[in-house]
């Protein structure tokens, strides 16, 4: 415990006397976790939103004139059955009808000259959704070829700009997060490089004396793994801030987003993700910087 302690106070020690480059490796593993985290916002609410949209998604079939109930029912059990079908909605002549006087006849003119008769009477259909917008293509060609089936209006060409989006979004962001964290890494490596410089002499006597290189390692360790935390635990404050602001501001001026039906994710459900992932990253690189680094830097000292 004695020699526990006696590190972990050497560490803190290290992160003093290299006042100067602690603090600039602590605010550059800020700065890109703080980018991290951005990104991580924009990233999760375009996925979210892309679900969103994904759900709402989906496929129109239309019957033949000479279609039974019956029929209808035994077409809507078989593709309810089907793999990847999340929901099918039946939508009747009726309610078509009183769907589009709702949304497209809003002259009373022109709803009048239809008098009691209803257009739309033999144009019932199905509405289907899907578990993911993947299933859609091999579904859709699946329902064509059902009974009774006259026409199916599909989304293929949504489905391909959502797929494409997400594809996108997934590859940029992982580009971008793996640039932030090999420089984050690389400024904690010389900051222990410049600690182990800075006590060469001081490291030298201790192997001559018998000091194991675990011994040695240790307090860098310490010191790698502290400027981890502080640099997550500063741009976690800032970045919960930020967007509680955002959130907020966003709910304020732009009702309308929210009413139709655009959301973005909570801060509470993105904190959730968002804080041991940037805590761990921290941690894992202080320990990963300090550790391969004074792993170099003993060799050297070796062969001086």
């Amino acid at each position: 415990m004695d020699s526990l302690f006696y590190n972990i106070g050497q560490g803190l020690k290290n992160i003093r006397r290299n006042r100067m480059f602690s603090f600039a490796s602590v605010l550059t593993m800020t700065t890109c976790l703080f980018l991290f985290g951005v990104v991580f916002f924009i990233v999760t609410n375009l996925r979210f939103m892309i679900r969103e949209a994904e759900s709402n998604v989906g496929i129109t079939i239309f019957f033949n004139d000479d279609i039974t109930e019956t029929e209808k029912a035994e077409l809507l059990n078989r593709i309810t059955a089907m793999e990847g079908v999340k929901s099918v909605k039946y939508i009747s002549g009726e309610a078509a009808w009183k769907n589009f006087i709702k949304n497209y006849l809003t002259d009373p003119e022109l709803l009048e000259s239809f008098g009691d008769e209803n257009p739309l009477e033999k144009s019932s259909s199905f509405e289907i959704f899907f578990e993911t917008v993947e299933d859609q293509g091999k579904l859709v060609d699946d329902i064509k070829v059902l009974p009774k089936v006259r026409q199916v209006n599909d989304t293929s060409a949504l489905v391909k700009t959502l797929t494409r989006t997400n594809r996108i979004i997934s590859i940029s962001s992982s580009v971008l997060i793996g640039l932030l964290l090999v420089i984050a890494l690389f400024l904690i490596s010389t900051t222990i490089s410049v600690g182990v410089s800075v006590r060469k002499n001081e490291i030298s006597i201790m192997h001559l004396i018998g000091a194991t290189d675990r011994f040695i390692r240790f307090p860098f360790i310490v010191e790698g793994i502290t400027l981890g935390l502080l640099g997550a635990a500063i741009p976690l404050a800032i970045l919960y801030l930020v967007y509680y602001k955002v959130i907020e501001f966003i709910g304020t001026k732009f009702t309308g987003l929210f009413s139709s039906g655009m959301d973005v994710v909570s801060v509470y459900d993105v904190f959730a993700q968002l804080s041991p992932l940037i805590v761990g990253i921290g941690i894992g690189l202080g320990f990963l910087g300090s550790y391969f680094t004074m792993n170099r830097e003993l060799r050297k000292i070796r062969h001086i």
